[in-house]
C-alpha cells in the first residue's frame, strides 16, 4: 500500500470518527429539547445512570424511543439511497425512484377503503405494498439499470394517480391517508416497532456485507464480471435490501423525502468512488440528519409541531443545491 493510498485511508477513517462523534452530539441535543427542556450534562447523567427523577423519565420513557426511531430511520433511507445511487450509477436516484414508496402509500390507500388499516395493519399494509412494488420493477426493468429506474418512476406514477382518485372517491380515505403521509416521528414512537426495527438492523448489516461487491458492479457489468462478481446477483441484494430498508423506515415513519437522496450526496465527497465507505458515511450522516431535523420541528413554532419530513425538505433542497454549486456533480 503506498503512502498515498495510506493517507487517504486514514483520512477517511477519521472523518468516520468525526461524523459519529456529530451523531452523539445530535442525540444528545435530541435527547434535551422539548416542552421541558433538559441540559446536556443532565442528559449525559441519567442516560448513564437513571434515577427515577423526572428528567429521567423525559428521557427514556418519552424521547429515547423516538430518538432510536430517528436513528433507525435515518439510516435504513440514508443507506437505501446509497445503494439505488450505486446500483442505478445516477446521483440524483433516491428510494422513491423504484416505486417502493409509491407502493406503500397505494397500500395504505386500498386498506383504507377496505376497512383494514388500523395501527398495526399501516405498517403491514405499506411493508407488503413495497415488497409487490419492487418485485413487479424488477420482474420488467430486471436487465438493466435504466430500464429498472424507468419502470421505477412509471409504476410511481401509476399508483400515485390511482392512488390520488381513489383518494378523492372516499373521504374517509383521503382523512386516514393524509395523516399517514405526513411524514413524522412524533407519536409514531408509541406503534408497534420492534419487527420494522429488527427488519433495518438486518438489512443494514447485509448493505455492508453487499457493497463490496456493488463496489465492483458500479465500475460497469464487464469490468464486475471480469473481477469475478455475479452482477444479476448483485442486483436482486440490493434491490431486497433497498425493499427492505426503505419499505421498513416508510413504514414507522411515513414518507420522507431527500434523505435517500442528500445524505449519499454529501456522503461522496469523503467516500470518494468506494461504495462500501459510501455505505459507512450515509449510516452515521442519515441518523444525523434526522436527529437535527426532528429536534428543529419541536421548536420551530410555539404553538406545535412540525412534521420532520417538511423540515427535511427545507433543510435537503438549500444544503443540496450549496452541495451543488460549491463542488460540482458528484461523480459515479
Amino acid at each position: 500500500m503506498s503512502r498515498a493510498t495510506r493517507a487517504a485511508a486514514g483520512a477517511r477513517v477519521a472523518l468516520l470518527a468525526a461524523a459519529v462523534v456529530l451523531l452523539g452530539v445530535a442525540a444528545v441535543v435530541s435527547l434535551g429539547v422539548g416542552a421541558r427542556a433538559i441540559a446536556p450534562g443532565d442528559v449525559v447523567r441519567v442516560l448513564l445512570s437513571p434515577d427515577g427523577s423526572p428528567d429521567a423519565m423525559i428521557v427514556w420513557d418519552v424521547r429515547a424511543p423516538r430518538a432510536v426511531l430517528a436513528v433507525a430511520a435515518g439510516a435504513a433511507l440514508a443507506v437505501a439511497g446509497a445503494l439505488v445511487q450505486a446500483l442505478s450509477r445516477n446521483p440524483l436516484a433516491e428510494p422513491g425512484v423504484l416505486g417502493v414508496t409509491a407502493g406503500a402509500g397505494f397500500a395504505i390507500t386500498v386498506g383504507s377503503a377496505l376497512g383494514v388499516a388500523g395501527a398495526a395493519g399501516e405498517l403491514l399494509l405499506s411493508v407488503l405494498g413495497a415488497v409487490l412494488a419492487a418485485l413487479l420493477v424488477y420482474a420488467v426493468g430486471r436487465t438493466s439499470p435504466l430500464r429498472l429506474v424507468l419502470t421505477g418512476v412509471a409504476l410511481t406514477s401509476v399508483l400515485s394517480g390511482v392512488g390520488l382518485g381513489l383518494r378523492l372517491l372516499v373521504p374517509d380515505v383521503f382523512d386516514r391517508y393524509r395523516f399517514w403521509a405526513v411524514g413524522s416521528l412524533a407519536g409514531r414512537e408509541q406503534a408497534p416497532t420492534t419487527v420494522p426495527l429488527l427488519a433495518i438492523a438486518l438489512a443494514l448489516v447485509g448493505a455492508l456485507v453487499l457493497s463490496r461487491q456493488l463496489d465492483a458492479v458500479a465500475l460497469g457489468e464487464g469490468v464486475a464480471r471480469a473481477l469475478g462478481a455475479n452482477v444479476a446477483r448483485v442486483r436482486v441484494g440490493a434491490l431486497v435490501l433497498v425493499t427492505a430498508l426503505a419499505g421498513a423506515a416508510t413504514a414507522v415513519a411515513g414518507p420522507i423525502l431527500f434523505v435517500g437522496l442528500i445524505v449519499p450526496h454529501l456522503a461522496r465527497r469523503a467516500a470518494g468512488a468506494s461504495v462500501p465507505w459510501l455505505v459507512g458515511y450515509a449510516l452515521v450522516l442519515g441518523p444525523v440528519l434526522l436527529l437535527l431535523a426532528d429536534t428543529a420541528s419541536r421548536v420551530l413554532l410555539p404553538t406545535g409541531e412540525v412534521p420532520v419530513a417538511i423540515v427535511t425538505a427545507f433543510l435537503g433542497g438549500p444544503v443540496l443545491a450549496w452541495a451543488v454549486r460549491k463542488y460540482g456533480a458528484a461523480e459515479l
